[in-house]
């Protein structure tokens, strides 16, 4: 199970820790957040079953109904959400955090985060941050790279020539994402990303020369932290008993979590670029994207020829 700590959230966020001594390596589980106001409303049944947690976030309702109640109801109408489950609070819109609630914070740990940002700006940023970080991840072997907008992860056995093909795409101008292992989470069904582990990242290593910053010897242009993964390349020694798609009716498939990426296999031969040819498969795929088909289009051209050859 991958957890984040308060501290991480903060960090990676630069929100404002308004009680440095409060528990800041409290652990995040739980990908939602939870807006409390029923909460302090005095309905928490459900908190207490479901939501509790969660990562509170006070926003702009929130605030001004505490702002209007007593300090003694206050106090009553916020305990509930300082509790051992309790991640964190989140004060939106930079409102100033009550003196009622510091002082809970200092009773009970549970830390106060405090943002500069708007309440749905927040909502959104730190649900999409804890999505990506507590999402399950499988690592694969390989190179990802952004070609023309599309992810593409090239696979295939040792020193077939990946990490190569990977250095051709960058200097072809196209961005780096992950050489070696490729650790992929699924952020939705249709949708994988794949990013680099924190050591690897912007490192690429070249049979015969070692390893290189791509961002130092080509530019910040050459490297993207993640990407959506749509076509897998895998690349294979050319075999001459092996029949290969010419046309490109067929369509393979491979997947991924449960996520259906497309796949193409590419014949490894010498003479052959497979950095042109992995650029030309991006283009192509990204036609289909958007309505084109070039093998269909050339068949239903070439079945009209035959009809009216027959006629």
């Amino acid at each position: 199970m991958n957890t984040v700590t308060i501290q991480d959230l903060a960090n990676a966020l630069n929100l404002e820790i308004a009680t440095p001594d409060a528990e800041l390596n409290r652990t995040i589980e739980e990908t939602f957040l939870n807006r409390p106001g029923m909460e302090l409303m005095g309905f928490d049944d459900y908190f207490q079953k479901e939501i509790k947690a969660r990562v509170q976030l006070i926003g702009t309702k929130e605030w001004n109904f505490l702002a209007s109640l007593s300090t003694t109801e206050l106090k009553k109408r916020v305990s509930l959400l300082f509790n051992a489950a309790t991640p964190a609070l989140i004060f939106a819109n930079n409102y100033e955090v009550p003196h009622v609630v510091l002082e809970l914070s200092k009773e009970t740990g549970v830390p106060i985060l405090k943002s500069k940002n708007r309440t749905s700006s927040v909502f959104a940023t730190v649900f999409n941050y804890l999505q990506e970080e507590l999402a399950v991840t499988e690592s694969y072997h390989g190179v990802l790279v952004d070609v023309n907008g599309i992810g593409v992860m090239i696979t295939g056995k040792s020193s077939i020539g990946k990490s190569e093909t990977g250095l051709g795409l960058i200097r072809r101008g196209h961005q780096l994402v992950a050489d070696d292992r490729i650790d992929i989470f699924e952020k939705e069904v249709g949708m994988v990303i794949g990013r680099a582990p924190e050591i690897l990242k912007k490192f690429i290593e070249i049979r015969g020369i070692g390893i290189i910053n791509v961002v130092e010897m080509f530019g910040a242009g050459a490297y993207r932290d993640s990407k959506r993964i749509t076509l897998v390349v895998e690349l294979e020694d050319w075999s001459q008993e092996k029949e290969y798609n010419r046309i490109g009716l067929a369509e393979e498939t491979v997947r991924i979590f449960e996520t259906d990426v497309a796949k193409i296999t590419i014949p490894v031969k010498t003479g052959r670029s497979i950095a042109s040819l992995i650029e030309v498969a991006a283009i192509n795929h990204r036609l289909k994207l958007m309505g084109y088909h070039a093998a269909e289009d050339f068949t239903n051209q070439l079945d009209q020829f035959i009809a009216g050859k027959s006629k």
